[in-house]
């Protein structure tokens, strides 16, 4: 069973200032809350091609892997996916204007988990779902205070 999170917020802040901030791997740390270490494998910036290294603790385990970049449009769309361990996972931003100086973003998570994992998939879904509203309104904080 693949697992497909899909969750979106809007943040009363111009999609540049929104995008730009989400989209720098080095602010990862201060709105997900489950990410505790970034480390660039490849030279900044961003760009498609692009490696970079994650530590995060979810569902009770820690969790290191490394993403690459897939896709970049700045202001719009950054896609990222890993292969490695029990657990592929691709992962995507996507910002569009949602009125008057705010920005809709969504977060979607979505992979094909190997072995014994597959059971636990509905859980792992549900966990990241509620993860997920958590961060992106973490993100909205930080941002609409300023």
């Amino acid at each position: 069973m693949a697992v497909d999170v899909l969750t979106e917020m809007v943040i009363a802040r111009p999609r540049d200032e929104v995008a730009s901030y989400a989209a720098d791997v080095d602010n990862a740390t201060s709105w997900y809350e489950n990410i505790t270490q970034v480390e660039w494998e490849t030279e900044p910036p961003l760009r498609v091609g692009s490696r970079v290294a994650f530590v995060a603790h979810f569902l009770g385990r820690r969790l290191a892997y490394t993403y690459e970049i897939r896709e970049l449009v700045p202001g719009e769309r950054l896609v990222m996916s890993t292969a490695q361990g029990p657990f592929p996972m691709e992962t995507t931003y996507t910002w569009s204007d949602a009125g008057e100086g705010a920005t809709r973003m969504t977060l979607r998570n979505r992979g094909e988990p190997e072995g014994f994992r597959r059971i636990g998939a509905p859980l792992m879904a549900g966990a990241m779902r509620r993860a997920n509203r958590k961060d992106l309104a973490r993100l909205k904080q930080i941002l609409e205070r300023g």
